[in-house]
């Protein structure tokens, strides 16, 4: 068996159709059609049938997409281990994303371990949406994703969650808007302007839900898809917004804002996802490893 016609067929599999699977992989649809031909009449059965102007995968199509599935997620974990083994004075390289929705000083903290390892590292970092970040993890361009919530559903790619550790959150607010604060927390958000996270972010559905439980009916003023961003107009006081108590202090001292008040009910979740099902690169063994003992081992804020 030709393994590049399996991985072929493995692309047009994961991206629905054979254009998609084309786009990525630069050939053109006719190329990638006769080469799973040749792989189907190899097997001695069809793997996909027609149904319309769509494809479906055939019971022997599943069967062997879920091979070639286990088949290029051991090579993968191969190349990774070979890529990272040094010889010499080489540097280990470290490709990691961070999904636009974590915070920035706790992507700081869950990365900067990978640069105290003995062997000397270069990191190339890369911040976008979960869906792109896990994309580029899939082609092998990116070796780690680090993100505010596990792999969706709707997202196709093989890939595993490692949990790095929970925070509750803090609330916060800069000058005029924390005079204008009347009462104890957190009844004083009553009324109050706040800036939230967009509905994609995780974090937000809790938020809506912890505030429906405490019957409090906060002025929301703006959404944001980038906490940065949100800290930012929350430091000019444009409203109250929130951030992990895990770096409350890291919050106060940066934008010189008041914290008026914490939820442990509200958590947020952070998530080394990998290709890997056991983790052995050496960055992300540092990272999981100071995120479980140090980042989010206490619940006092850093």
């Amino acid at each position: 068996m030709n393994y590049k016609h399996l991985y072929y067929f493995w692309w047009v599999a994961k991206t629905g159709g054979v254009v998609k699977a084309g786009e990525h992989l630069h050939v053109t649809p006719h190329t990638i059609s006769g080469q799973i031909g040749i792989l189907e009449d190899d097997l001695g059965t069809p793997l996909y049938a027609k149904r319309g102007r769509n494809i479906e995968l055939t019971d022997a199509g599943k069967l062997a997409f879920g091979y070639a599935q286990d088949i290029f997620a051991l090579g993968a974990e191969l190349e990774e281990s070979l890529r990272n083994y040094r010889p010499g004075d080489r540097p280990i390289e470290f490709r990691v994303g961070v999904a636009d929705a974590v915070p920035k000083r706790i992507a700081y903290h869950l990365i900067e371990p990978a640069t105290r390892l003995p062997e000397s590292v270069h990191i190339v970092c890369r911040e976008s949406k979960l869906e792109s970040l896990l994309a580029e993890l899939a082609a092998h361009r990116l070796d780690l994703v680090i993100a505010g919530a596990p792999i969706p559903p709707s997202v196709s790619v093989r890939a595993y969650n490692h949990l790095l550790g929970e925070s509750g959150v803090s609330f916060f607010a800069a000058g005029r808007i924390a005079r204008s604060l009347k009462g104890k927390f957190p009844a004083c958000l009553n009324g109050a302007p706040m800036l939230v996270p967009t509905r994609d972010v995780a974090v937000r559905s809790r938020l809506d839900r912890w505030c429906e439980e405490n019957k409090l009916r906060p002025h929301v003023v703006g959404e944001f898809d980038d906490s940065a961003l949100m800290k930012a107009f929350g430091q000019r006081e444009a409203g109250v917004f929130i951030g992990p108590t895990v770096i409350e202090s890291d919050i106060k001292k940066q934008y010189g804002v008041k914290a008026i008040g914490r939820s442990k009910e509200i958590v947020e979740e952070f998530f080394a996802i990998s290709i890997e099902r056991r983790v052995t690169h050496p960055c992300v063994v540092a990272i999981a490893g100071a995120a479980r003992t140090k980042l989010f081992a206490a619940a006092d804020p850093v």
